[in-house]
């Protein structure tokens, strides 16, 4: 068929072995130098400004670098248990790391030179909209998309937690540790004994962390950014219970779920959609962000 001459655009110049591949394996390896040296800089950047790095595991498809089998949190942890001692702004050393693991992602350690208030990411957004247009002074601020309650948008701020006088170290509420992640849906303090991850990381299905505002902008005082995040997160709490109780009022199964039951249909007492009093009992535990239903 033809006149003989290659099928194939462009490979005139190729090997007669490489031809008879097929073509995922023909594939050439793509140059990541660019890449490296660009996610050497952001990291160099972030330890520039004081907060003191390590590395992470890393996402293997849907899997874990760490090969814990069914890890809870892939790519989302330190390699090393002793993280807390590891990490470091040294350059040469974050150097070393970057080179030796190209895939890794890498944490910062809160509760040293910054903390990290950490909020899901619809709340997180709205906040952010609304501290800019109300001229509060924000620091560095990273995205961390995902699936559901995985994003999550953080707000870098100065640390509470290195006080001249340990006596004057007060603990928080809302202070959360890698430990009870899950006890804080709502708004999260990462102060000491914790972490984060930092720009640029790799999550699976696609997702990572990338910086909003970089880390070159001061880092604020917490207390200043607190209030507004709150309320968004409030919020955000009251419109997620919201929704629960619109899905449970469609289904009609107020009887299986106590929590929803007193307001169903007519449990006021006066035959109304008892909607009212859900409101009031969704803006009551919306003030309370991190608490479970």
């Amino acid at each position: 068929m033809g006149d003989g001459k290659s099928r194939y655009i462009g490979s005139e110049d190729r090997p007669a072995w490489e031809l008879r591949l097929p073509r995922w394996l023909r594939r050439r390896p793509k140059d990541t130098a660019a890449d490296d040296s660009r996610r050497e800089q952001m990291l160099l950047a972030v330890a520039e400004a004081g907060m003191p790095l390590a590395p992470a595991a890393y996402p293997v498809a849907y899997r874990c670098s760490c090969e814990r089998i069914g890890c809870p949190i892939p790519g989302r942890h330190p390699v090393s248990f002793a993280w807390q001692t590891q990490s470091t702004t040294d350059r040469a050393q974050i150097l070393r790391w970057a080179g030796t693991q190209p895939q890794a992602n890498f944490i910062t350690a809160t509760g040293m030179v910054h903390d990290v208030l950490d909020v899901p990411l619809e709340a997180g957004r709205e906040a952010l909209e609304r501290l800019l247009d109300q001229g509060v002074e924000i620091g560095p601020v990273a995205e961390s998309t995902g699936e559901g309650e995985e994003g999550r948008v953080l707000f870098f701020t100065a640390t509470r937690g290195t006080p001249e006088d340990e006596d004057e170290w007060w603990p928080c509420e809302l202070d959360c540790r890698p430990e009870t992640m899950d006890e804080h849906p709502g708004l999260r303090w990462h102060c000491r004994g914790s972490y984060v991850l930092v720009p640029p990381a790799r999550l699976p299905g696609d997702h990572g962390v990338h910086w909003v505002r970089g880390p070159e902008h001061p880092l604020p005082d917490p207390l200043t950014l607190l209030e507004t995040l709150t309320d968004a997160c409030a919020r955000y709490a009251g419109e997620v219970r919201a929704g629960e109780y619109a899905e449970y009022a469609e289904d009609g199964e107020y009887a299986a779920h106590g929590e929803y039951a007193e307001y169903a249909p007519g449990a006021d007492g006066g035959g109304g959609s008892g909607s009212g009093a859900y409101a009031g009992k969704a803006a009551q535990g919306g003030a309370r962000p991190m608490g479970r239903r």
